[in-house]
């Protein structure tokens, strides 16, 4: 891990902070109610101020890594999508390919489900010249594409099917199904996506 500025690695304290920074700006730019801490407003509305006190840090030291908001918000989104990608190796060591790929499916539907909660903050970041959606969809398709060849390998997937693809399917349920209230149909959408990946014409 580096600093923000990338000269040089992060101490373990100044690491530590830093994650726990990143963890609490995700749960409460994420949550609807705007979290707690007096941060107020929508979850895309909690202040820094507020963050910093639910991380357990000074507001000082939040602006030691993050100097802008916006630094802070494009720094939560790249965290959890750099973590959606590595499940995907992580869950292939300890499962088989199709039980792995249909819980890193379940892992991208609560990461898209995040992202929509920070919906309001993410703009913000792209109208002041920033794109944290840089590179996003060659990380996912390269993760999807992983648990694709593994399932192929083993002879439970079909070998035609495109990462792409399967990216938009994912993302289409986690659009149309994604609020809480509607997760248990989201699971039967992504069972029937996951029926089609085994399907061999």
């Amino acid at each position: 891990m580096t600093a923000a500025n990338g000269d040089r690695p992060l101490r373990a304290d100044a690491r530590r902070n830093r994650d726990l920074v990143l963890a609490s700006a995700m749960r409460l730019l994420s949550d609807a109610s705007g979290g707690s801490g007096g941060g107020g407003g929508g979850g895309g509305s909690a202040t820094l101020d507020a963050i910093a006190k639910d991380a357990g840090v000074g507001i000082g030291t939040l602006y030691r890594h993050f100097p802008t908001r916006e630094a802070l918000v494009e720094a939560v989104y790249r965290n959890e999508l750099t973590a959606v990608c590595d499940a995907a190796p992580a869950l292939l060591d300890e499962l088989p390919p199709v039980d792995a790929t249909r819980a890193w499916m379940d892992r991208y539907i609560d990461f898209m489900i995040a992202k929509q909660g920070m919906a309001d903050a993410l703009r913000a970041v792209i109208a002041s010249g920033g794109n944290p959606y840089a590179h996003s969809r060659d990380l996912l398709g390269s993760a999807i594409r992983l648990l694709l060849d593994a399932g192929a390998a083993d002879g439970a997937f079909r070998k035609d099917v495109d990462a792409d693809d399967v990216l938009v399917s994912i993302s289409g349920v986690a659009l149309v199904a994604g609020e809480p209230s509607m997760r248990e149909q989201a699971g039967r959408l992504l069972d029937l996506l996951l029926d089609g990946l085994r399907y061999k014409p």
